[in-house]
């Protein structure tokens, strides 16, 4: 798999911080050694769930929004390396794949300009390549019986975890996006944006449920859009949810659960549905990190979920003493979504 940077033993080492009396999931977790092949050490492997970075934020630019998605693989990684590995949650549960090989990418990117029409066609070229690149990393993992759990980029890189998944399934799937946008905008020219609306168009997206989108940040095209797709797409508003409580969080997980669980289905975490995260596009108002949590568990304990993706924190944007709670947020959604999965078992 060339177009990944492997994570080595001397990388996870670097990060763990030990303490006599403590393992931590770095003294744990499952690295692929150099001379082995990525595709027979994951078939060979009992570890249920790969771990796998996508450090660009690339498609966040080309949408206009701000830059630092490209962090969270690096801060997410040192707090799942001194997570504790204890009876609630085993370390050798994770294999470290690595990263997405995205530096010829963001190089590419660093004297582009969002205001300009004829850099953003550059950038759509470049959230293209990547697409490419996603699409055979996940299905190479999904092909070898794995769960990957993805971290970082922008919410473009969904379109690559479901065509990957659809390939190595040999079908369309479903996906449930926690998020206050709908990533469902017009196709032109991939950006963070329609990463969704790609994939449905191509055919890799059978269902699309969209959880707790705010009704003032979506146009009225976007929405006129939706409500023409009922059979296929469905979303309910955080404001309806939370404002007007016309409906309740447990009531609308059990809706969309029986929309997208049929079937097997993504799960995609967009950070910026959580009030002062640093994201690209960070809010004020939306969904308590607890029911974030509480989100991830309840779909991560269907049989039919194909992946975990994390996308849009964007550390760097914090202050520097902060910066690494976005990655101690990651490392909860990560080891609550493998609970959740071992235990459903």
């Amino acid at each position: 798999m060339e177009n990944i940077i492997r994570f080595t033993t001397s990388d996870l080492a670097q990060i763990t911080n030990y303490r006599c009396g403590e393992v931590k999931f770095g003294e744990q977790i499952q690295v692929i050694p150099p001379q082995h092949d990525v595709v027979s050490f994951l078939q060979n492997s009992e570890a249920p769930f790969v771990l796998v970075g996508i450090p660009e934020d690339i498609g966040v630019r080309a949408n206009f929004g701000r830059r630092g998605a490209h962090t969270a693989w690096e801060t997410a990684l040192q707090s799942i390396a001194n997570i504790q590995h204890n009876r609630f949650c085993k370390g050798y549960s994770l294999v470290i794949l690595g990263k997405v090989d995205v530096e010829k990418q963001m190089q590419a990117m660093e004297n582009l300009d969002f205001k300009s029409t004829e850099d953003r066609v550059i950038m759509s070229a470049l959230v293209s390549e990547i697409d490419k690149e996603v699409v055979h990393v996940i299905s190479t993992i999904i092909s070898t019986g794995k769960t990957p759990i993805i971290i970082g980029g922008g919410h473009n890189n969904a379109y690559g975890n479901i065509k990957g998944t659809a390939l190595a399934k040999g079908k369309p799937i479903n996906a449930i996006n926690f998020d206050a946008h709908s990533d469902f905008r017009i196709l032109e020219g991939r950006h963070s944006g329609n990463g969704f609306s790609y994939a449905f168009e191509e055919g890799f997206l059978q269902r699309y449920f969209i959880f707790g989108l705010h009704e003032s940040y979506t146009s009225k095209s976007v929405l006129k859009q939706l409500n023409k797709l009922q059979e296929r797409v469905l979303y309910n508003t955080y404001d309806e949810i939370k404002i007007r409580e016309e409906k309740t969080f447990v009531n609308q997980m059990e809706t969309a659960f029986q929309f997208v669980s049929k079937s097997t289905f993504g799960l995609e975490i967009d950070l910026d549905s959580i009030p002062f995260i640093p994201t690209s596009a960070m809010t004020p108002s939306g969904f308590s990190i607890e029911e974030l949590r509480r989100f991830v568990y309840f779909f991560g304990k269907s049989e039919n979920v194909a992946y975990l993706h994390i996308c849009e924190g964007a550390p760097s944007l914090d202050h520097e003493t902060n910066k690494h709670l976005t990655g101690k947020l990651i490392g909860y959604l990560v080891t609550d979504f493998i609970k959740a999965k071992l235990n459903s078992e």
